[in-house]
């Protein structure tokens, strides 16, 4: 039932992602003390599961083809601003006294592509749930901004068209968001793309995010696998999309299917949080602002560079 309030408010409202409404039905849900003991062990199913089979199939909507006919200076934008957001919000995170666990979710979720994002780390490198609620409240709050402001500022700058799309694709949290100021400014297909490309980027920097949480953690010491198993799937799927072997029929049906399950996971993460201690996160919301910042800046000025 869940799931099906995020797909249908989805359905209405395309720049609300499903995989963020299920996060906050699933909040109020708790809230109300609609989550019983019984349910606990279905939910947690969903949540870890359930999410790692979404993250893979992610990998089949990735064709290697359409991001290499952006070019390598739209990679290069994506590359310098998720790499320096993800490198940069921890350390200051640790600055404005916000926890390691909270900054580095915070860190993922703006540099690479938001709610996914934050559920696979928190998945691998750990994190508990109020830690992913207040990366998930930055994610929904700056993103949706996002929708008003990109369009606006790029219209003040004399943004071309292309500009635009890779500003978008690589500077915007949210697929759907991405998609909204595309369709809503002609450059869909490129943002989506250029999008697209941040993605593949959560498979090396969750895998990295994972071996340093091993090592620092309870069981240091111990050999972690080189990628977390779901992480090593989903670069497999974007290799088979590379191949052309998979249908257009599937790669079509794919995203419904995807986000689908990503509601579902995060529905089921969504249960886990308390609200009451999410309404504290101050610093996690001016600690998301910076990191916004960070990653629109550095993708603005690499298209002016660049582009």
């Amino acid at each position: 039932m869940g799931t099906g309030v995020a797909m249908g408010v989805n359905a209405v409202v395309p720049a609300f992602s499903a995989a963020v409404v299920a996060v906050v039905a699933g909040a109020g849900l708790a809230a109300a003390g609609g989550v019983g003991a019984a349910s606990r062990a279905g939910l947690h199913f969903v949540s870890r599961r359930v999410l790692r089979v979404a993250i893979v199939l992610l990998g089949l909507q990735i064709s290697v083809p359409q991001l290499l006919a952006t070019g390598w200076r739209a990679m290069a934008v994506v590359v310098a601003a998720t790499g320096v957001t993800f490198v940069l919000t921890p350390l200051i995170g640790r600055r404005l006294g916000v926890s390691p666990g909270t900054s580095l979710l915070v860190g993922t979720g703006v540099s690479i592509c938001g709610a996914a994002a934050i559920a696979a780390m928190r998945d691998s490198a750990g994190g508990d749930d109020d830690e992913a609620a207040s990366a998930l409240s930055v994610v929904v709050l700056y993103g949706s901004a996002a929708i008003v402001v990109v369009p606006l500022v790029a219209s003040w700058l004399g943004l071309s068209r292309e500009q635009l799309a890779i500003w978008t694709g690589a500077a915007v949290h949210e697929v759907a968001q991405v998609a909204a100021i595309g369709a809503a400014t002609g450059v869909l297909a490129v943002a989506v793309t250029v999008k697209l490309g941040r993605v593949i980027l959560l498979a090396p920097l969750v895998a990295l995010a994972a071996r340093r949480s091993v090592r620092s953690g309870p069981r240091a010491g111990r050999r972690p696998p080189v990628v977390p198993l779901f992480v090593a799937g989903f670069l497999a799927m974007v290799l088979v999309r590379a191949t052309g072997v998979v249908p257009d029929d599937v790669t079509r049906e794919l995203p419904s299917v995807t986000n689908m399950l990503m509601a579902a996971a995060l529905f089921g993460l969504g249960t886990g949080i308390d609200v009451r201690r999410l309404l504290q996160g101050g610093r996690a919301v001016l600690l998301g602002g910076i990191a916004t910042a960070l990653v629109g800046g550095v993708s603005l000025a690499g298209v002016a560079l660049l582009i």
